[in-house]
């Protein structure tokens, strides 16, 4: 398998937004506006605080992850928060997430501002939680929390 990981472009817009939507089903059962989503992609590439990282396979896009910082007042630096996590399901259990997470934790452990690296998951998404633990990640002990529908 001839896996490369770039940073996405805009000619990505596209296909991260439908993994986005595929994700948003399969995970949660919500139905997500594409156009919406497009939007929200094409937002996120234009932001420094938004990175999307893609595997491709012969030029085929087949997963994805999105990095957002978060400032810790505790640590006195950034954590990167993985959003967006998706893998086309003929590539899962390939490696593909494996060579994404590696990829970005590189580039933090290069970076001295980066002090954490976090994600979240579904409770119930029992394989993405073992995945997530055989990389070296924990259960953090946060719930989170929010109030939706703000604009």
């Amino acid at each position: 398998m001839n896996l490369k990981i770039r940073e996405a472009v805009k000619s990505d817009i596209t296909i991260l937004a439908k993994n986005n939507q595929s994700l948003a089903n399969e995970t949660e059962n919500i139905h997500l506006n594409l156009d919406t989503i497009i939007s929200g992609v094409s937002n996120a590439l234009d932001r420094e605080d938004c990175h999307y990282f893609v595997a491709e396979i012969n030029k085929m896009v087949v997963g994805q992850t999105l990095i957002t910082y978060e400032w810790s007042d505790w640590r006195n630096g950034l954590i990167w928060w993985m959003q967006s996590v998706f893998v086309s399901s003929n590539f899962r259990k390939q490696g593909v997430f494996r060579a994404l997470f590696n990829h970005i934790e590189n580039l933090a452990l290069n970076d001295p501002n980066v002090k954490a690296l976090r994600l979240y998951v579904i409770q119930d998404n029992q394989s993405g939680k073992k995945t997530y633990e055989a990389l070296g990640m924990k259960d953090s002990g946060y719930i989170v929390y929010e109030k939706e529908d703000l604009d």
